[in-house]
């Protein structure tokens, strides 16, 4: 809205004063953003703990999880309304508003926010750790991913958007997720999209349970969404600019540049929750937090064309899905089960380590794990 005001549309009041250049910059808006959604989240902080206490929304733990989480039951959940506004307002305000994908990011956030929201509502009126039921939640983060997939289809149609893949390691290997051919006939156009379109529900919904799955441990997923979104305001930014773009051999999309404004936001207001989430947490993310986060992740990932790199960006939260999967899969085939408890996080825990050593480390590996998909990029 600044960039709007300021420079773009309005005023336009560059001419007179040449300090207001400085709002062209993507480098300027995009560090602004980030610190704007840190103040915001440190300020409003408070006020949101002490509401969601007043209101007593308060977080239920569950009984055959590890003994020590109990003393954390009553703490205010729901926080990820805190993350929600630190992100959209300072995006907002300083991004290009006349940019579609920065407003499908947006979308993407609130409404996988939503989602979180109705199930963290639930649970607080039934005053157990249970809300929408799995499939209900499962069918509205599908139906979500699907219409950001057919958004993105019909940007593809106006040349804006690309449905070929980039393959990591692999710059002449792009396969096209659209079926060639079946879009020059009009009855035959959704299936000319349709794998793309399972492909980018696939990679939202995964990227948006992982995060949940992750938010067990004070925090833990925070402090790996900020590494997250670090590594992808980095890689938004380098496919938007077109020196960075040809020397990685990146496809160049011009208007992906401006998402970085929108990462770096989600970094700013990842750190100022977690201000108030560090262990011991005085406020939780909840589903509302954890769904918003993992479904914005998801959607620049896909907007990108970094779909495939998204499993190094969010090392962890893959880590963290896959020993949730591998345990269910064991159990019902063979009985057995392969880590003490799922996610792998309480696996550490019941083997003996405190909660502050698990969530360091993993907040290492995480590192790791973005810094390995930021130098994949030259690796071609």
């Amino acid at each position: 809205m600044l960039f709007w005001l300021l420079y773009e549309k309005i005023f336009h009041l560059d001419p007179f004063f040449s300090p207001f250049r400085i709002f062209r910059f993507l480098t300027f808006r995009t560090a602004f953003a980030s610190l704007t959604a840190l103040f915001m989240g440190l300020i409003i902080g408070p006020a949101v703990i002490r509401q969601l206490r007043e209101f007593q929304i308060g977080q239920y733990i569950r009984e055959e999880g590890p003994k020590a989480h109990q003393k954390k039951a009553g703490t205010p959940t729901m926080g990820g309304v805190l993350i929600t506004i630190s992100i959209v307002v300072p995006t907002i305000l300083w991004a290009d508003l006349s940019n579609k994908f920065v407003w499908l990011a947006v979308m993407a956030t609130l409404a996988f926010g939503a989602i979180g929201f109705a199930d963290d509502y639930l649970k607080i009126i039934h005053h157990r750790n249970l809300g929408l039921t799995g499939r209900t939640k499962l069918a509205l983060q599908v139906l979500t991913s699907i219409v950001i997939a057919v958004i993105l289809v019909l940007l593809q149609a106006k040349g804006e958007y690309s449905t070929h893949l980039i393959v990591p390691f692999f710059k002449n290997f792009r396969p096209d997720l659209a079926l060639p051919g079946l879009e020059q006939h009009v009855y035959l156009v959704p299936l000319a999209f349709l794998p793309f379109i399972i492909f980018v529900a696939i990679v939202i919904v995964g990227s948006s349970n992982a995060v949940n799955l992750t938010d067990g441990l004070d925090g833990l997923a925070i402090g790996c969404t900020v590494i997250a979104a670090g590594a992808l305001t980095v890689l938004t930014y380098v496919s938007g600019h077109a020196q960075f773009a040809d020397y990685l051999e990146l496809q160049r999309m011009p208007q992906v540049g401006e998402l970085s404004i929108f990462c770096g936001a989600m970094v700013g207001a990842s750190i100022g929750f977690l201000w108030y989430n560090a262990h011991p947490a005085e406020i939780f993310m909840g589903d509302v937090g954890s769904l918003a986060l993992g479904g914005a992740i998801g959607t620049v990932a896909v907007i990108i064309k970094q779909e495939l790199l998204l499993p190094f960006i969010g090392g962890i939260f893959v880590i963290e899905a896959l020993s949730v999967i591998l345990q269910v899969g064991s159990y019902k085939l063979r009985k057995k089960r392969i880590f003490k408890m799922a996610p792998l996080h309480h696996h550490f825990e019941l083997l003996g380590w405190s909660e502050s050593k698990i969530i360091v480390r993993f907040w290492i590996a995480s590192l790791v794990f973005a810094l390995f998909a930021l130098t994949s990029l030259k690796l071609r």
